[in-house]
């Protein structure tokens, strides 16, 4: 019976952790546990009691997950593929844009490694430092799987129509022009200003974003002006134009709330729907209570940007990742040394 408090115990974690604060990548991992332990105890249950329904429900978790396993990886591959010709024909062909490509050939390369199973040519001894290799990747699959859940659970954040400030993220000019991409960021802005402007009284709205090498004009005056231009009143816009970084953009902008209201306010930031959880990560980081609202992307371009973000992510937690990585590796080269002396 007490395998069966395990998932009770998870989900009232995972409720705890993202009611308190939805901008954590636990709330993923915990969501995560809930679900595999969830669907170990019904089939445990099941084999043990005989009972039906817990057959059925751990018969439909395991569907899923068995065609996952053995055909989804070759769906993933080909639409990375096809996601990569899209974007690359739609958009600049820049590294940062081939992101979905680099990832389909990592991925038919791990694919084709598998089938051929070359650990099996190595000397026993190295063998063991291969498994350690792949722990390192199983750790980074389950890392990039709490990724996904804990963005897929911020975008149920919905605000309040009782806010003080509302942040513009920049993300840079072309030609000194807000691009479709920034302007979209503005239009939702604009769209909960409005939407709050019927029910109370209309927040502040902080353009921020600073002045980059290639342009004449700052990030936060060119998004001032298209706010203007689309009806949103020159008094209820603050410029913040010092920014350079979604670090920057936070603290810089908190400094300006503060020093208007104190510590007395609520406030979001408006960004696109790829962006808005690592923003999110970001205003916690500067302890600056803000959750965000995400602009619609064009499908295609989601997978890269999603890859994008996640190693973004990564980066803002490499010292705990890099600590893992190295007692993993740290182990397995220990085993190697150990098995070549003593075995």
């Amino acid at each position: 019976m007490f395998y069966g408090f395990i998932p009770i115990v998870l989900l009232m974690l995972f409720i705890v952790f993202y009611l308190t604060d939805s901008r954590r990548m636990i709330n993923g991992f915990l969501l995560n546990m809930f679900l595999f332990s969830f669907i170990i105890t019904c089939a445990y249950f099941s084999m043990t009691t005989g009972n039906r329904y817990l057959m059925l429900i751990a018969l439909i978790s395991a569907i899923p997950v068995f065609y996952m396993f053995n055909f989804g990886i070759i769906a993933l591959i080909v639409g990375l593929f096809l996601n990569a010709k899209i974007l690359l024909s739609k958009e600049s062909r820049r590294f940062s844009n081939s992101l979905t490509l680099i990832l389909g050939v990592g991925l038919l390369f791990f694919t084709i490694i598998s089938i051929v199973d070359p650990v099996r040519f190595f000397p026993d001894v190295i063998q063991t430092l291969y498994w350690g290799v792949v722990i390192i990747v199983l750790y980074l699959f389950i890392d990039l799987s709490n990724f996904l859940t804990s963005y897929f659970l911020y975008q149920f954040n919905r605000p309040k129509y009782n806010q003080d400030f509302i942040i513009v993220l920049g993300s840079g000019l072309i030609n000194d022009k807000v691009p479709p991409l920034l302007a979209s960021r503005i239009n939702k802005a604009i769209e909960f200003y409005r939407k709050q402007d019927k029910v109370s009284s209309p927040p502040k709205i902080i353009f921020s974003g600073g002045q980059g090498p290639d342009e004449n004009i700052s990030e936060a005056a060119a998004m001032q002006d298209y706010a203007v231009k689309n009806g949103i009143p020159l008094e209820h816009t603050i410029k913040e134009d010092r920014s350079t970084t979604t670090y920057e953009n936070m603290l810089f902008s908190k400094k300006i709330m503060e020093s208007m209201k104190g510590v007395n306010y609520n406030s979001i930031f408006s960004t696109n729907n790829f962006h808005v959880f690592r923003a999110g990560l970001y205003a916690k980081k500067v302890s600056l209570d803000s959750q965000g609202i995400g602009s619609k992307t064009a499908f295609y371009y989601w997978p890269n940007a999603m890859i994008r973000e996640y190693i973004a992510v990564f980066v803002m937690n490499r010292v705990r990742h890099s600590i893992i990585i190295a007692i993993i590796l740290g182990f397995s080269i220990l085993a190697t040394v150990v098995n070549y002396l003593f075995f």
